[in-house]
């Protein structure tokens, strides 16, 4: 008799900081239990965690919202970030020209999912 395993995923769209930064944090909480990750993020000397440590609130709270899961018991089983649209600007340079500045979003996933017994 297989038991159903239930995830619950938080998705953050056009967060704005690049792809790039955000997956130095996000490798740094995949595959830890909760708790964890909340105290690595909360603990993490970056910028980014703020937004990972968000969007990872959000997940425990679909879990234990939508499927009755108990936050002690999920850890995260995948976290990734796309990268979102990028925002184009231009910076004047010397001698009348311009330079174009990318300022990059992101989009951050977080999926939480009950430790599998056996």
């Amino acid at each position: 008799m297989a038991e159903t395993i239930t995830e619950a995923r938080a998705v953050a769209k056009t967060v704005r900081i690049a792809p790039r930064k955000v997956r130095l944090v996000v490798d740094a909480i995949r595959g830890k239990n909760v708790a964890d990750a909340i105290s690595t993020l909360h603990f993490a000397n970056r910028g980014a965690a703020e937004a990972v440590e968000k969007v990872l609130m959000s997940a425990i709270a679909n879990a234990e919202h939508n499927f009755d899961l108990y936050a002690e018991d999920l850890y995260v089983k995948e976290a990734y970030v796309d990268e979102g649209p990028t925002l184009k600007r231009f910076r004047p340079r010397a001698q009348g020209a311009a330079s174009r500045i990318n300022k990059r979003t992101s989009h951050i996933t977080i999926v939480v999912s009950e430790h599998e017994e056996g």
